[in-house]
């Protein structure tokens, strides 16, 4: 029995009990909360927003350091490893069905909904009797003119940046990686200060973008479906960027604190796919959102 036991701990490893998912369910509902409230204008103010966010940002750095501390401690053995890397695989799966229902509501209703309305397919002219006059043109906030005239953000402007960006950073990152499996610490770190770097500067870029398309475009959330599915698409991206920018912050810490080896470094892969998978669903929105 006793032999069982021992071989049963090395490869399974239970944590001590935790309240930080509580903590952060609870983070997390006053931060959506609070958004959703202040969309609909009805609130009590900012404060459940910044709360929330910054109890969450806590949280995860405070659960980072330690599975960290778990990790550096030889508390991890390869089946462990193995469960990691099957949990983040289904994770990044998750976030695919997640973006794509938003791509899916986008195709609907540009493909689908909007020609039916203009009069396409239909037999008995509802167009004619539900919106007369309405012309079928995407970009569109729809039959209504839903929050008034607005304008589109040209694709090769801002956008175009953040692509360039984005991908650049997917090279500095599989520069880090490279050079953390080859020993070559100091350079490892420079590199992923420098994906850091590019994450930030995406962000500050997004922010400004919002704030032409709010005050010099007329491109709101009430922009009919256009500015809905726009806002919710890049919105969603641009809140897993900055998730993923302090993830990037927290492992390139680690490795100035010397963790990570070269053949054992999951919390930093983990974190390169999720970066990667940031990336590439990016660039399908500058080509479906900003291009077409």
């Amino acid at each position: 029995m006793g032999t069982q036991a021992a071989q049963k701990s090395e490869r399974y490893f239970v944590p001590q009990p935790s309240a930080w998912p509580f903590v952060l369910t609870a983070s997390l509902i006053a931060l959506l909360g609070g958004v959703s409230a202040y969309l609909e204008e009805d609130h009590i103010g900012p404060i459940p927003i910044y709360a929330g966010l910054a109890v969450a940002i806590y949280i995860i750095f405070r659960w980072f350091r330690g599975v960290a501390l778990e990790s550096e401690g030889g508390m991890y053995s390869a089946q462990v490893g193995r469960t990691y890397r099957w949990g983040m695989s289904w994770f990044i799966f998750s976030e695919v069905m997640f973006f794509g229902a938003f791509f899916g509501a986008l195709f609907y209703a540009r493909e689908l909904s909007l020609p039916w309305l203009g009069g396409e397919g239909s037999k008995i002219a509802t167009n004619l009797t539900l919106w007369p006059g309405f012309e079928a043109h995407w970009p569109s906030n729809g039959p209504a003119q839903l929050g008034g005239a607005f304008k589109t953000i040209p694709a090769f402007s801002v956008p175009a940046i953040n692509t360039a960006i984005l991908l650049t950073s997917g090279v500095t990152i599989t520069m880090a990686h490279h050079a953390l499996k080859a020993s070559k610490r100091g350079a490892c770190i420079l590199w992923m200060w420098a994906t850091v770097a590019l994450g930030c500067a995406f962000l500050y870029l997004q922010a400004h973008e919002y704030i032409e398309a709010y005050t010099e475009l007329n491109l709101t959330l009430r922009s009919g479906i256009y500015g809905s599915t726009f806002f919710m698409l890049t919105g969603f991206h641009g809140m897993h960027v900055t998730l993923g920018t302090i993830m990037l912050i927290s492992i390139t810490l680690r490795l100035m604190s010397g963790h990570f080896k070269p053949d054992s470094h999951f919390g930093f892969e983990g974190v390169a796919w999720y970066w990667h998978f940031v990336d590439v669903v990016w660039l399908g929105l500058f080509v479906v959102v900003y291009w077409l």
